[in-house]
């Protein structure tokens, strides 16, 4: 089932409200219309903000084809020091 374009427009934009509004609201993650797919892409500081950006788009954009690429960024200490030349 196809829905119509402005629908999927308005059900995108309700999203980046609400990931403005929460927790993720520093982040930066964009949320795109392609064709009918709807795309997630950044980075975000834990596995734990993933989760709930993932999940809130589940919510808000159910039944629509989603692709997410969200990195958690490394942000440990390396176990070692930097050789330089």
């Amino acid at each position: 089932m196809t829905e119509p374009a402005g629908n999927v427009e308005y059900r995108v934009a309700h999203l980046r409200d609400r990931l403005a509004a929460e927790e993720l609201g520093e982040l930066g993650v964009r949320v795109e219309v392609h064709g009918q797919t709807v795309v997630i892409t950044g980075t975000v500081p834990s596995a734990q903000c993933r989760d709930i950006l993932l999940r809130t788009a589940r919510e808000e954009l159910a039944e629509l084809a989603v692709h997410s690429d969200v990195v958690v960024a490394e942000n440990t200490s390396p176990d070692h020091a930097e050789e330089l030349p």
